[in-house]
């Protein structure tokens, strides 16, 4: 970390990894990145020659953060960055971090494309089979040749063949196609394919491309927008093949980490929502170029797409304002699902691609989730299913076939390394798992791009290349969990001081003690504080659940699914152990992946599918966290490991809890009250009995 610094000096903020702090005025901004442990590469030692360390100044009023940064905050380009310009070239907006200079308060954006050791999105699809019977269908025709004695337009001749040929009963086209008919019909030696689009059984069939003779292919984009990253699937209508897949970190994350960030940021720049918008739409058209090259598939090919997200990214991706969903009544501006051309936003496809958005079921439940809900089928079965979607707004879902509830809980960046000290999104290098002995509190841990854990023989050569640079979600969890096992925290979340005349791993942190996880360089720490940011998001996570069942009559549930990327690296163990999510049996527990975006490819296959989840949407019970008065009573229960009223006995019988024991904030140990249970669930058992 950077020398202690003057309350006066500038604030420096880091995106994507939402670093901090604040540095003397003439730092470089290389140097301040390099003290905070922000990632940017630098291959020629500051010599402002190799371009590698290239950064971005975002402008505006970035009120969570309480900065205001402008360009005129950063020192202007000197003889070095205007050589590397002139000779090199320089990317609108961006400088040479080893060059640029802090003159005041900055957010400063560390551009994806400049890092190597960038986060790891692991998005990839399933290998469910998915019925097709997709909105697109290819239509081979021989089309009568002209004739002087049947006067009929070429146009006229060919929609007679598709009606006759496929039993089309009505049958439209595309203005644009219009002028192109006579010489596609002439180079096709009279044959032509047809794509023609028909989503809805009512609707009239409608020609969006056309092609000369026989092409016998048709591929489909199945895209899901995440608030942190961008996961995309190259599907072939035909044949339901993957193409390929692809992922991005989501840019606007520099607008704001959270979701209310980047609401409150379109409040506060009135070109906010344009800037997300165009930032967004700029991202997924660079994962169209992505998964073409990969898949050897052109533009022109894809003829369908299907797009989910939550609500904020589903009205930023469409070009709405996300305003009205910064408070209550959290209205959507649009709540069903969409059906537009895909050239209406200006993704660059077929001229006749389109586009279909899964309906969002609430203010913060979105499309996404309808997607999740539509890939794991909580409305198809008897067992009562808990699907949870852990991301900055967690989206809960529980239900089975007689009746489905959905809510969101505000969990914040916290599982995603964001305010952690040592935090980190996915990334080579990255602590990723985490044991400790409960006897000697010392620590192993693995870390993403090995395979080895640190106390084996070979981790630092498997290591060399990365370094271990810091903590993300899944390691976050683990290490909170292990040390609640461990003893090293209290039921409450304190980290018990008297352990430091234990361990050298516990050790004072001002008024408090944090638990050292890695010693050298970096040296990562989990402190008081980061300890209390998982209590809070998990907390906010639990009691979601907690209202969820309670509006279901039920105490338990059957199943839990983990969906999105994050949950796919979830050990179902710890998130127990954390108090994450409720008792269950641990092998009914279960990541499912990017089921959001299984959910995706299932609309982008299967027309059924959109009948089938527009319908199920219409009928899920949406419950508003936020007006519910028992959330704040099931909050502060959930801030307990596991939970303080709620008991655990599948997990006690599957892992040793430790004893119960308080510890007061200053880390001094003492005996706990025995677990209380909730007079809810006293009220219960009298009625069973």
């Amino acid at each position: 970390m950077n020398s202690p610094a003057n309350i006066t000096d500038p604030l420096v903020l880091f995106m994507p990894s939402g670093k901090r702090g604040r540095f003397p005025v003439g730092t470089p901004v290389l140097d301040a990145a390099r003290q905070l442990g922000v990632y940017v590469e630098s291959v020629c030692g500051g010599r402002a020659t190799c371009g590698r360390c290239q950064i971005e100044v975002q402008e505006g009023n970035f009120a969570k953060h309480k900065i205001v940064s402008s360009n005129e905050h950063i020192s202007p380009k000197g003889p070095k960055e205007e050589r590397y310009e002139r000779v090199r070239g320089l990317p609108e907006r961006r400088r040479l971090s080893c060059s640029a200079q802090i003159l005041g308060d900055l957010v400063i954006d560390v551009p994806q494309d400049t890092v190597i050791n960038a986060q790891t999105i692991r998005k990839d699809a399933d290998t469910r089979v998915i019925a097709r019977d997709a909105a697109i269908r290819m239509c081979y025709v021989e089309i009568e040749e002209p004739d002087m004695h049947k006067p009929l337009g070429d146009l006229d001749r060919l929609k007679i063949a598709l009606m006759k040929d496929w039993n089309l009963k009505s049958l439209d086209f595309d203005f644009y196609l219009l002028p192109q008919v006579q010489g596609i019909l002439r180079k096709g030696n009279w044959t032509a394919t047809a794509a023609i689009y028909k989503d809805a059984d009512s609707e009239t069939a409608r020609v969006i491309a056309l092609w000369p003779g026989l092409k016998n292919e048709a591929y489909g984009l199945a895209c899901d927008i995440g608030s942190t990253t961008i996961a995309m699937h190259l599907v072939s209508l035909l044949s339901g093949r993957v193409a390929a897949s692809s992922g991005t970190s989501n840019p606007q994350i520099r607008f704001g980490e959270d979701l209310m960030s980047r609401v409150s940021y379109v409040m506060m720049n009135p070109d906010g929502r344009e800037g997300m918008t165009v930032a967004v739409r700029e991202a997924i058209s660079s994962l169209v170029d992505k998964v073409c090259a990969e898949g050897n598939v052109q533009r022109n090919d894809i003829l369908d797409s299907v797009f989910v997200g939550n609500p904020i990214m589903h009205h930023l991706f469409l070009g709405i304002d996300p305003t009205e969903l910064g408070g209550a009544p959290f209205a959507l501006a649009v709540s069903g699902a969409v059906h537009i051309k895909a050239s209406d936003i200006g993704l660059k496809l077929n001229q006749g691609a389109r586009l279909y958005m899964l309906p969002c079921i609430a203010g913060h439940v979105g499309a996404d989730a309808a997607a999740v809900t539509l890939s794991e089928g909580p409305h198809r079965q008897d067992e009562m299913m808990l699907i949870v979607d852990v991301g900055t707004n967690a989206e809960i879902v529980l239900g089975n076939r007689a009746r489905v509830v959905a809510a969101s809980s505000p969990t914040g960046p916290a599982f995603e390394g964001a305010e952690i000290s040592g935090g980190q999104r996915a990334a080579p290098g990255a602590i990723e798992r985490v044991r400790i002995d409960p006897d000697t509190l010392e620590p192993k841990y693995r870390v993403i791009g090995s395979e080895l854990w640190s106390d084996e023989p070979g981790f630092l050569d498997s290591v060399q290349a990365t370094g271990v640079t810091g903590i993300c979600g899944s390691g976050i969890i683990e290490v909170v969990a292990e040390m609640y096992l461990a003893g090293v925290i209290s039921e409450d979340g304190v980290v018990d001081g008297s352990l430091a005349a234990r361990s050298p791993r516990v050790v004072a942190n001002g008024r408090t003690f944090s638990y050292v996880l890695k010693e050298g360089e970096p040296k990562i720490t989990i402190t008081q504080t980061d300890v209390r940011a998982i209590q809070l998001a998990k907390a906010a996570l639990y009691a979601g659940t907690k209202l969820l069942m309670e509006k279901q009559h039920t105490e338990h549930v059957d199943r839990i699914h983990f969906a999105g990327a994050f949950g796919s690296f979830i050990d179902p163990k710890y998130a127990m152990v954390l108090g994450l999510i409720p008792d269950c049996d641990l092998d009914k527990v279960m990541a499912v992946g990017n089921a959001a975006g299984a959910g995706a490819r299932m609309a982008l296959l299967n027309r059924g599918y959109r009948r089938e989840i527009e319908e199920t949407v219409s009928q899920i019970e949406k419950i508003e966290t936020a007006l519910e008065p028992k959330f704040q009573e099931h909050f502060v229960y959930a801030m307990a490991l596991p939970n303080k009223v709620d008991p655990f006995p599948k997990l006690s019988a599957a892992v040793k809890l430790p004893p119960r024991k308080t510890v007061s904030e200053d880390g001094v140990a003492g005996d706990a009250a025995p677990r209380r249970r909730s007079r809810e669930g006293h009220a219960a058992r009298r009625s069973r009995e």
